[in-house]
């Protein structure tokens, strides 16, 4: 007789789960994600070729190869800083750039209709891009700008020169002019790291990556862009020459060049505050044999560099000689030529008459005042205008509560020479600037100077520098104070060590990554009812736990 099989328990089960919840189990939601971003762009991209032309679609081309470019000098840029988060904070503030590329052009060219200088760089650089294309280069370049070359004639040849790489693209154009001024603006946030890293880096860039006016004007094809990378270089140079860096005078000379083929006046400016700089800077602890004829002969070059850029701005204004009388000519011109359209200034003046400018310094709060800060928002006269005060408002919050940290500006002056070149610059920009009489060209203009402006914003506090000079040690490559940037400090050791007693039956202890061995450890060691209780030499009860690296304000190994 066959007896039946036993009845198997059937376990207990728990409600079904449902389709979509097994759906978002299984699939790799980041790779889909970037599959779909993927299959838009390549359909957007077939779109606009079979739409529009070259001018519009191949933007889409230039932007996905401007970031293949800048992301692996970005990765290695954040490899070699000891912060963390560094990478991804330059990877969005070079996005941000990038994209705010495409309202400055909806606004040269539909808002203002095509009325600004980028139409007249695209056409002009896209006739000496189809030369260079046919003619040939090793024969000798033979080409009439119709104009001379100092000035809009060098942002043509650079916008040329961009043309025969990618292609005649408007739009691409912008991109590339908005790349350019973004590794300006890293130039600066690296120059400070360099030459006064007691700064607070991280405040300073958040300030000068996204800065509204810093991401949009210098984003079109013309000089605004060219003169941010160039100074951006120069600073970079200045920062290296006062830290006794290699490749000082090659950024310098690169960048004040640059400078001079756009606008010679700013160089100037640029080459009084590295003089004084160079005065001011400290000099070495052990100084060479050589460190006195080093320090004469960069003098004489700088000094040799001061009259060359003198002279440049002397030809490019058109006027005789350096002095008092040649600054007033220009000066007024410069007042007089801007006091035109709807956001004048100074409304009352005549539009044809040159007014006279005043060399007396009494003046200068006056126009740093309105360098910096204007227009108030009762002075706007549209919504761009508008918005533009609304930044300077702020701008003008933050320093009057950063108050007690520009007090410490004057000693800081002697102290730190990268401030005294920060300092005699904005003055001096902000001095030769104020007769700019349209509200529009000041906020344009106004981004040649604001990087350096914020540095003024950063300068660490009283008890913070008296810290952080107690407790210095041997920095880091980039010579950052660490905890900047929110995500802590890498541990300096992979792995725990033992310390105590070594032979068996001895008690040891677990030493976190960052103790040093004659700190206890912050909790007892364990043993077992075996061992005889033993006491190291190092951690006796008079003792007290030490504070762990976290908390307290501790350097970068």
């Amino acid at each position: 007789m066959t007896r039946p099989a036993p009845a198997r328990a059937t376990p207990a089960r728990g409600p079904r789960p449902s389709a979509v919840a097994a759906v978002r189990a299984r699939v790799p939601w980041p790779s889909a994600v970037a599959a779909a971003l993927v299959t838009g762009y390549v359909t957007l991209f077939v779109v606009a070729m079979t739409h529009t032309s070259y001018d519009t679609w191949g933007a889409l081309l230039i932007l996905p190869v401007l970031m293949a470019v800048g992301t692996p000098v970005l990765a290695r840029i954040a490899a070699a800083n000891p912060e963390r988060d560094v990478f991804r904070l330059l990877m969005l503030a070079m996005t941000a750039k990038l994209l705010c590329a495409f309202p400055r052009y909806l606004m040269a060219f539909v808002l203002y209709g095509g009325a600004a200088d980028a139409k007249m760089y695209h056409q002009k650089g896209t006739e000496l891009a189809a030369y260079l294309d046919q003619a040939d280069l090793l024969a000798g370049v033979h080409y009439d700008l119709g104009m001379k070359v100092a000035g809009t004639g060098f942002v043509i040849i650079v916008t040329g020169v961009v043309y025969a790489i990618t292609g005649p693209s408007l739009i691409g154009g912008f991109l590339v002019f908005s790349w350019l001024g973004f590794w300006g603006l890293l130039l600066f946030w690296r120059a400070l790291q360099i030459a006064f890293p007691e700064a607070d880096t991280r405040k300073y860039a958040k300030l000068v990556f996204f800065l509204p006016s810093l991401l949009f004007w210098p984003s079109s094809i013309g000089k605004d862009a060219w003169m941010m990378f160039c100074l951006g270089l120069t600073t970079y140079g200045t920062a290296r020459l006062l830290d006794r860096r290699f490749g000082a005078f090659a950024c310098i000379a690169l960048g004040s060049v640059g400078t001079a083929m756009v606008r010679p006046h700013v160089t100037a400016l640029a080459g009084a505050g590295l003089m004084v700089a160079y005065v001011l800077r400290k000099r070495p602890r052990q100084a060479s044999a050589l460190g006195p004829l080093r320090t004469i002969l960069t003098a004489v070059v700088l000094g040799a560099m001061a009259v060359l850029m003198l002279q440049q701005v002397s030809t490019f204004f058109g006027t005789d000689g350096t002095g008092g009388d040649a600054v007033n000519q220009v000066l007024s011109e410069t007042s007089r030529r801007t006091s035109q359209g709807n956001s004048m200034i100074n409304a009352t003046a005549p539009e044809d008459a040159a007014p006279k400018f005043s060399l007396n310094p009494a003046g200068l709060p006056v126009a740093v005042v309105s360098v910096l800060f204007r227009p108030f928002p009762f002075e706007a006269s549209n919504i761009q205008n508008l918005i533009q005060s609304v930044e300077c408002f702020a701008l003008l919050v933050m320093f009057i509560r950063g108050w007690p940290r520009l007090r410490r500006l004057p000693r800081l002056f002697v102290q730190r020479s990268y401030i005294a070149f920060t300092a005699v610059y904005t003055l001096l920009f902000c001095w030769a600037f104020s007769t700019i009489n349209n509200m529009g060209i000041l906020s344009r203009e106004r981004v040649q100077v604001l990087p350096l402006v914020l540095v003024l914003l950063v300068v660490p506090a009283a008890s913070t520098a008296v810290r952080g000079a107690a407790e210095r040690r041997p920095p880091p490559v980039w010579r950052v104070a660490p905890g900047q940037w929110g995500g802590g400090r890498r541990p300096p050791e992979a792995h725990p060590v033992r310390v105590g007693g070594s032979e068996p039956g001895e008690a040891s202890a677990v030493r976190p990554p960052g103790r040093s061995p004659a700190q206890p450890p912050s909790r007892p060691p364990t043993r077992s009812p075996t061992q005889v209780p033993t006491t190291s030499p190092t951690t006796s009860p008079a003792q007290s736990p030490s504070q762990s690296p976290s908390q307290g304000g501790s350097t970068a190994p």
